[in-house]
């Protein structure tokens, strides 16, 4: 029997091969999408600065000519023109100016909203007080006096914190710091991820990578948490349910994970897993149901423990450790959106 009546499946596509080509023009489609609101959001974005800040929009625009001039046109190997523009290092939009605070080293990008609206920061000799502002590469932004630069030479360093260290980067009381334990790992300028009070223990991530510090800050990442609590008398078995139903402090409802005696002899040292964020949030657990915390100890913090780093002591990440960092929980933001 002849073959010619099946010809037409020899050659077909397989079904994975082809639901990736739409994938791959979906996901163009979404990236052109976005670029287009990008691009009306930031035409709007510049007409509010120009408004605000004449001198600082004209000195933009002076930039951007600039750029405009050095373009080229580029040729084939006959010398004909292609239709295609190249530019020679052209300001391009960086980042918010927040984000641009946090890549240099400065402090996290929550902590860069407030020194921006305080008007201590300048760019290009103007101050600027919206986090939100897009610096160019031609842009020069001053802070305290000094010229920032985007730090390249990502630093990530694991603490095991004692007590009595604030994690603060500078503390105009004089107290001590938890960078003061770190001053040898490095000379560039890095910042803790989160807090943890000064009478709190534990795993501390302190790093000069604006992007990880705010995926390990963002709620939506549900980075975990697991603290050993040491209180003032024995957890009962009707408080024990009542946190793992849940409980409604002053600023909302919470709910942990998990909850169990970590010594069956002593039911007064609790491990407890959560994942809120908020603030001095385990020591207000447990104050709800009138106990007082004696001992608050983090002993795992986005799956990294402090296995092997003595008290006061810290490591650098592994390569792998800050990979999964990375990608930590990305599925779970995409499945919100």
């Amino acid at each position: 029997m002849s073959q010619s009546p099946f010809q037409k499946f020899t050659n077909k596509k397989k079904n994975s091969a082809v639901k990736e080509g739409f994938r791959q023009e979906k996901k163009k489609a979404k990236k052109e999408r976005a670029a287009y609101f990008d691009k009306v959001k930031e035409e709007k974005y510049q007409a509010r600065m120009a408004a605000k800040n004449p001198t600082l929009a004209a000195k933009r625009n002076d930039e951007k000519a600039k750029a405009v001039s050095k373009e080229k046109i580029t040729t084939n190997k006959d010398g004909k023109p292609t239709g295609k523009l190249t530019k020679g290092n052209p300001p391009t939009g960086i980042m918010p100016l927040n984000k641009y605070l946090a890549h240099c080293g400065v402090c996290s990008r929550r902590d860069a909203v407030s020194i921006i609206a305080e008007g201590n920061v300048k760019v290009n000799g103007a101050i600027a007080k919206e986090p939100g502002y897009k610096v160019l590469d031609t842009d020069e932004v001053i802070y305290n006096g000094k010229k920032l630069f985007v730090t390249k030479n990502l630093q990530y360093i694991l603490l095991n914190k004692p007590k009595d260290y604030i994690t603060t980067t500078d503390d105009p009381q004089g107290r001590k710091t938890v960078l003061q334990l770190i001053k040898s790992a490095t000379e560039e300028r890095v910042y803790p991820i989160g807090r943890l009070d000064r009478n709190t223990s534990g795993v501390l991530l302190l790093t000069n990578d604006g992007d990880l510090t705010q995926k390990l800050s963002h709620p939506s990442f549900e980075i975990k948490k697991v603290y050993e609590v040491k209180l003032d008398k024995l957890l009962t078995k009707n408080d024990f349910e009542k946190i793992l139903t849940g409980l409604v402090l002053e600023d909302g409802p919470v709910l942990v994970d998990s909850l169990a005696y970590a010594d069956s002899k002593d039911k007064s040292i609790i491990g407890i897993e959560i994942h809120s964020g908020r603030n001095r949030i385990v020591r207000r657990i447990f104050e709800h149901l009138g106990y007082d915390v004696k001992g608050l100890d983090r002993v795992m913090y986005a799956g990294l423990t402090k296995k092997n780093v003595e008290r006061g002591k810290w490591r650098y990440l592994s390569e792998k450790e800050i990979r999964l960092l990375k990608y930590m929980n990305a599925s779970k933001v995409k499945e919100k959106k």
